[in-house]
């Protein structure tokens, strides 16, 4: 056989035969439940409008290592009377098939409005959505910040767009965005790196820890 498909197909076995959850692993919801949750591949409400495969629950599960970060980020934020909202952890790897599927598929474009606006489908591929994602891994996470007003209830940050809007303007350094948000901007992936966290310049709420060891991809139901 030749010896790079042979490759190519050792490492797609990797993906899909790690269907069992590993002991690294912990519900970030249970250890951090000072937290914010809204686990959006779980419902309806994302890009591509439907629950996305291998969210059975609502649950951000991720690597010991990088919970441990997360909490003591939650921390430093709980001082400044803020906390940390989180969108998705780890993703299994059949989800990021279900997203494939999604955008190779022309004909639905019910989400355009909310998620692309400015954007062709096809062009999502490679800097948004990847045919195998790091979050799969379990050392990424995508979050942002919310604050406590006066009435003791919780708001998010300003960021300057929303979370999973593919856009320029969701570019962490985008310069389409006012002063504010910028800072808020900063305020998180600073918190983020000091934490060792390193950041992707596409997408301000996305973040992976360096400990990240970037070989298996996991397959296993987020429940």
């Amino acid at each position: 056989m030749n010896k790079i498909l042979l490759m190519l197909l050792l490492a797609s076995w990797n993906v899909y035969a790690n269907s069992e959850r590993p002991g690294q692993f912990v519900t970030l919801n249970h250890v951090l439940p000072s937290a914010s949750f809204d686990i959006r591949y779980a419902t309806q409400n994302n890009f591509v409008g439907e629950r996305v495969d291998g969210y059975i629950q609502p649950l951000c599960i991720i690597s010991k290592i990088a919970a441990e970060a997360l909490v003591a980020v939650n921390q430093d934020l709980a001082a400044k009377n803020m906390r940390l909202k989180i969108f998705d952890c780890y993703r299994p790897a059949k989800a990021v098939d279900h997203f494939m599927r999604w955008v190779k598929n022309k004909d639905d474009q019910k989400t355009k409005t909310d998620y692309y606006p400015n954007l062709n489908k096809e062009s999502l591929l490679g800097g948004y959505i990847a045919e195998r994602s790091g979050h799969s891994r379990g050392y990424t996470v995508d979050l942002s910040i919310e604050y406590k007003n006066e009435q003791g209830s919780y708001s998010e940050l300003d960021m300057g767009s929303a979370y999973d809007l593919f856009d320029s303007i969701s570019n962490t350094a985008s310069p389409l965005i006012t002063q504010t948000q910028m800072e808020n901007r900063l305020l998180l992936k600073n918190l983020m790196s000091e934490h060792g966290f390193a950041d992707y310049s596409m997408e301000w709420w996305h973040f992976t820890h360096r400990s990240d060891p970037r070989d298996s991809y996991w397959n296993f139901d987020v429940k």
